[in-house]
């Protein structure tokens, strides 16, 4: 079980904004949720050299009479047709629902209250929120939610308050960055490279993480390889050994992982990883934290997440759900116990220095969920997993590719060194789909970042695929390095350039990788 904790010996939890540490007077779950009260912006015209104003606009010493006719109207401007999204990770396309419009709107005009929210949650108890919280808890099968800003807050705030001096955490190295941000500001004891880390994002290389999690055997927070589940049982033995009796059951073990990794698009092997944690710690000290920001809306009955999907709910410590992805709102809603809420709406700095979401933000959320109950997103998640599969089939009709993921997603990267020049050639055929290179993945894993919507059409998908794969053929073509053969290893396919072996280099490649060192579906070479 999770540490006792109590309110006079948390330091990193100060209820001083200037840092100091001071003990906070203790708010109750019941008292706290008592309710008290219920496209791109168009180019300005830029002024003339003489700064004077354009006619015929009026004189303020000299209004218009109000039987003068209106000045003429400008001529309207012809916009170009905006590229085809391929970047926002609005994967249910419920930001250009008419339907959700149309019920955000209808539930904003009947709310008494839809302004700002008034201040901190402490502060200010408003019902829209305390309601949102109760309705989560109970459809998400979880003892107490407790909302947030954002998942970034919800994350830092967690690792920042739960672990105690004492505990070790265990996470996947491709974790976001705000587990580490948290990590950073606990009462763990530091890691000898803190400062080195201060500035990485949210990935690092798994070699990396494996050299520095076996120098130091006293580290409290230690990374293990991406959804390596052998991984994961050699850090949990490590730890089993290192405790010898008592010390092993006293302390807690928290596991964090992503229920799908949003730079990947890996599924994470939740129900083995609890498996082998149950197993190594029978006495139910590790503890698994899911972040399911990028599975919210898309798996599991009524889009509740992965967990859900797996029956796992009452094997995980603690699940975020973000607002701002599939469900096209803001704001974020940890799920976990009341013990844990109670402490995290007292001490975590993220939630209690903030002015807590407004209260139009909660009723735009609580109308995405409407969609998940009614069985609406239900239907939209459905096309956007066919569209992933017809997406990548129609890679694998162009190039040779290994098999495909289990379970597909919404992400799928294309790797490649150009990733830059890739993304403004696709951006050349009217496709929207954004490069990513380091410091936000490791070095050398630059990619283009594909995410598939409900809203997208097959014509897309294949206007994606042919300017991709005709991309990557004119590089090939451009450097004259000869013809293109197919090539079978163990394990995975590839179509290649034979010519100038000793000059060869990753032109493209798409990511499908299922877990550990991972599997590639695409890779031309130069």
């Amino acid at each position: 079980m999770v540490n006792t904790i109590s309110s006079a010996d948390s330091g990193s939890g100060s209820n001083s904004e200037s840092g100091s540490d001071s003990t906070s007077t203790f708010t109750s779950a019941t008292a706290f949720a008592s309710p008290v009260s219920a496209a791109s912006a168009s180019t300005p015209t830029p002024f003339p050299f003489s700064f004077s104003l354009p006619l015929p606009l009026p004189l303020p010493h000299l209004p218009p009479s109000p039987l003068s006719p209106p000045p003429p109207a400008r001529p309207p401007r012809s916009h170009p047709r905006p590229p085809t999204d391929f970047s926002s990770n609005d994967y249910l396309s419920l930001s250009t629902s008419p339907l959700l419009r149309a019920r955000v709107l209808s539930a904003l005009t009947a709310s008494p209250s839809i302004l700002g929210s008034g201040g901190s949650r402490l502060l200010v108890h408003n019902s829209a929120h305390a309601h949102l919280e109760t309705r989560l808890a109970h459809a998400f099968r979880s003892p107490a939610a407790l909302l947030f800003n954002s998942g970034f807050d919800a994350n830092a705030s967690f690792f920042a308050c739960v672990p105690q001096p004492g505990d070790v955490v265990l996470y996947d190295v491709a974790i976001h960055a705000s587990v580490h941000d948290g990590m950073r500001a606990s009462r763990l004891p530091k890691n000898d490279d803190d400062g080195d880390n201060r500035h990485h994002r949210h990935r690092h290389s798994s070699a990396s993480a494996s050299a520095s999690a076996s120098a130091s055997a006293s580290r409290s927070r230690r990374a293990f390889a991406h959804n390596d589940v052998r991984a994961l049982r050699t850090a949990l033995e490590s730890l089993k050994r290192e405790g010898k009796g008592d010390r092993s059951s006293s302390r807690s073990i928290f596991v964090a992982v992503e229920s799908v990794y949003s730079m990947d698009g890996t599924v994470s092997p939740l129900r083995e990883m609890l498996d082998v944690m149950e197993e190594v710690f029978p006495e139910g000290n590790a503890h698994m934290i899911v972040d399911e920001a990028h599975a919210t809306g898309i798996y599991g009955p009524g889009g509740r997440g992965l967990v859900a999907m797996l029956g796992l709910e009452d094997r995980v410590l603690a699940r975020l759900h973000t607002f701002g992805k599939a469900l096209a709102a803001s704001g974020a809603v940890l799920l976990t116990n009341t013990l844990i809420r109670d402490y995290l709406l007292n001490y975590a700095r993220p939630f209690i220095y903030t002015t807590a979401l407004s209260n139009a933000a909660v009723i735009a959320a609580s109308c995405s969920f409407d969609l998940l109950e009614d069985g609406t997103a239900e239907k939209l998640a459905t096309q956007v997993l066919e569209h992933s599969t017809y997406f990548q089939d129609r890679l694998r009709a162009s190039l040779v590719m290994s098999s495909m993921r289990e379970l597909p997603t919404p992400i799928v990267p294309l790797l490649t060194p150009h990733a830059r020049a890739l993304s403004a050639h696709l951006l050349e055929h009217g496709l929207n789909a954004r490069p990513i290179s380091w410091p936000t993945v490791p070095k050398g894993t630059d990619r283009v970042r594909v995410c598939i919507h409900a809203g997208n059409t097959r014509e897309e998908l294949d206007a994606l695929v042919s300017a991709a794969v005709g991309w990557a053929v004119g590089v090939v073509r451009e450097e004259g390095v000869g013809v293109v053969v197919q090539e079978e290893e163990v394990g995975r396919s590839r179509v290649r350039i034979e010519e100038k072996e000793e000059e060869e280099k990753d032109v493209m490649m798409c990511s499908g990788s299922e877990g550990g060192e991972g599997r590639r579906l695409l890779q031309s070479k130069l």
